[in-house]
């Protein structure tokens, strides 16, 4: 039996709620995406053309993107992008997915930047290279390195470089923290590094059930890349330089007394939307 766009939503629909913990209004928007996905169109158009039928292939490829989504794969690994900024991201299994979280640190880094000037900015662990691309946009007068360990999640940042077309300004190098910037300086790093406890539960729960670990946990108290980031930083920080990094909503007081120890000013914990902890910074004397 061939069904009509609205019928196979309904279905997809019926189908993603039916799965435990799901919400009835997030079942009925995924299934939109889904589809939309599988058809090579918008949402709206989805709306317009509710009585079409749904050919075969695309129905087809539709159920396997429903089946894949209740075993509790990310919609937005199933549809291979994500909105971050003002821009859409290509994201891959190899890549943390953005999360409105970091649009805080995005922010406050803008927030401490001039844009009247040439200006050098560092983005540690860019994973789809989110932070560089945003600060970039917004600073056109900056130049960017943005440092990642994982090569596959870094062929995804130059990728979203490319398309943006930032990739005269947004130079993706590999490694770990500041080893492929050894001897250089900068205006202002940011970083949204790992920072889950390695045992924390919720590893094992949600989405973050299929993205990279690397990406995620760091250490017994989730600190452990916060505590190399903050340590290194005053060497690759001109004098006046900012760094801010994300971290988990009870780490804060822990995070600010990193910054101290390692002798940054003016050091302060900003809050995400949801009034928590996230995002701690400082900068050098000078």
């Amino acid at each position: 039996m061939v069904l009509s766009l609205a019928a196979a939503l309904r279905a997809a629909t019926a189908a993603l709620a039916a799965v435990p913990g799901a919400a009835p209004e997030e079942a009925r928007a995924e299934a939109e995406i889904l589809l939309a996905h599988a058809l090579g169109r918008s949402r709206t158009w989805l709306f317009t053309h509710a009585e079409d039928p749904i050919d075969a292939g695309a129905a087809a490829a539709f159920e396997a993107l429903v089946d894949r989504r209740r075993a509790g794969e990310p919609v937005v690994y199933l549809t291979g992008t994500r909105g971050f900024w003002r821009f859409d991201l290509e994201v891959t299994a190899d890549t943390l997915i953005p999360r409105a979280d970091t649009e805080r640190l995005v922010e406050l880094a803008l927030d401490r930047l001039p844009s009247d000037r040439p200006l050098r900015l560092l983005d540690l662990g860019t994973g789809t290279g989110a932070i560089a691309l945003a600060l970039a946009l917004e600073r056109p007068r900056a130049s960017v390195v943005a440092v990642e360990l994982s090569p596959g999640a870094a062929s995804v940042a130059r990728r979203n470089a490319h398309r943006l077309g930032l990739a005269a300004r947004v130079e993706v190098r590999e490694g770990a923290w500041f080893a492929p910037v050894a001897g250089a300086s900068f205006d202002l790093i940011a970083s949204n590094p790992p920072y889950i406890e390695a045992d924390d539960p919720h590893l094992a729960q949600g989405d973050l059930r299929f993205e990279p670990p690397g990406a995620l946990a760091s250490g017994a108290d989730g600190l452990d890349d916060l505590r190399t980031i903050v340590r290194d930083a005053p060497a690759h920080l001109r004098p006046g330089g900012w760094l801010l990094v994300e971290h988990g909503w009870r780490q804060g007081e822990a995070v600010r007394a990193l910054f101290l120890g390692a002798g940054f000013a003016d050091v302060t914990t900003a809050r995400d939307l949801e009034g928590r902890d996230r995002v701690t910074l400082g900068r050098v004397g000078g």
